[in-house]
């Protein structure tokens, strides 16, 4: 399926006010972070994700939100994931989620569009205001986002990122990535 950022870009110059064009809610792909460690860097992966977003025919009416259970982020290391479950202390905080506020487009470039998302992350009962910058494409009957933003652990208060009298660490610096596909 070739995207595209032409429709992408019109619903964005559209008139503000205009009617609600679309609802994408089927959600696929994954959202992921990268991080650094004593004993090597390691990426936790969830694809377990479900949301929406709510197009309007100009981006100041985009809305959606994405989330996913703490509990299914895998690192491939099941030590490691125990560790992880421990620290997002799942049960309390069983999810995960972006909130997504507004959109920043910047100029078409090929079949995509550069956009900011702005919006709020909920983790581990803590939400933070960010944005995540990144590319954007469109049809008809889909919507795809990839990007990423860097965070902090301890924005969000999470703790255990040291074991072992401290000899493992985990960096409290990570990067969120999000590579989505909206279906309606």
């Amino acid at each position: 399926m070739r995207w595209s950022a032409i429709g992408l870009a019109l619903a964005m110059t559209a008139p503000a006010g205009a009617q609600a064009i679309s609802s994408f809610g089927a959600v696929h792909g994954n959202v992921a972070f990268d991080a650094k460690a004593t004993l090597g860097d390691f990426t936790g992966t969830s694809e377990s994700v479900s949301g929406r977003i709510v197009g309007a025919a100009a981006v100041e009416g985009v809305r959606g939100w994405v989330e996913f259970p703490a509990a299914s982020l895998r690192t491939g290391n099941g030590k490691r994931d125990r560790d992880m479950r421990s620290s997002l202390e799942v049960e309390k905080f069983p999810v995960i989620r972006f909130e997504l506020d507004a959109i920043r487009a910047g100029a078409v470039s090929g079949d995509s569009i550069p956009v900011t998302l702005r919006g709020r992350f909920t983790i581990h009962g803590v939400t933070r205001i960010t944005a995540v910058r990144g590319w954007g494409w469109v049809t008809a009957t889909a919507v795809r986002f990839h990007g990423s933003t860097p965070m902090s652990l301890l924005d969000h208060d999470i703790g255990g990122l040291s074991k072992a009298f401290g000899l493992l660490k985990m960096q409290p610096d990570i990067v969120v990535r999000m590579d989505l596909s909206f279906t309606n």
